[in-house]
């Protein structure tokens, strides 16, 4: 096979890449960032703001009070953080078989379907009843297993 001048291949091309040993990022010698290093870009910026905080705050508090939408939302996400977690008004019968589970499943995709409830805290709900779920089949293999090893017993 002929190629045109300059485009042949290389015949060095297994060797310009270390091999990196299995589980490790990084080639021999070069241990990577130590742990709780710091980014030099947060470290300087860190170092310009140093002392000017309060005045940056109270500048945002001054433009909301102006009626600054971007600065009145920065103050407000300040003072009250949005909530990750809350609690949820909402009737999940009660789980006690996997045909329960069945009727919880239906029961969080109706509430979804009405509003009741957001998608997320559908997500949510449907991540108990799964685990209720696994947690059930467990305890019903176990069950099982021991009545086969007493029937072997005998």
């Amino acid at each position: 096979m002929s190629s045109a001048p300059g485009s042949e291949p290389r015949k060095n091309g297994a060797d310009t890449r270390r091999k990196v040993p299995e589980g490790k990022r990084f080639g021999p010698g070069n241990p990577g960032r130590p742990p709780g290093s710091r980014n030099k870009a947060t470290l300087t910026i860190e170092a310009l703001l140093d002392g000017e905080a309060e005045k940056i705050g109270r500048k945002a508090i001054e433009k909301a009070l102006e009626g600054d939408t971007t600065a009145i939302r920065l103050c407000l996400e300040r003072i009250l953080p949005a909530r990750r977690d809350r609690p949820i008004s909402f009737h999940l019968p009660e789980l006690k078989t996997a045909g329960d589970a069945v009727k919880a499943a239906s029961a969080i995709l109706a509430a979804v379907a009405a509003g009741e409830i957001t998608p997320s805290e559908a997500a949510e709900l449907g991540k108990l009843v799964e685990s209720f779920t696994r947690t059930l089949e467990a305890a019903e293999l176990e069950e099982r297993i021991s009545r086969l090893e007493e029937r072997t017993r005998q």
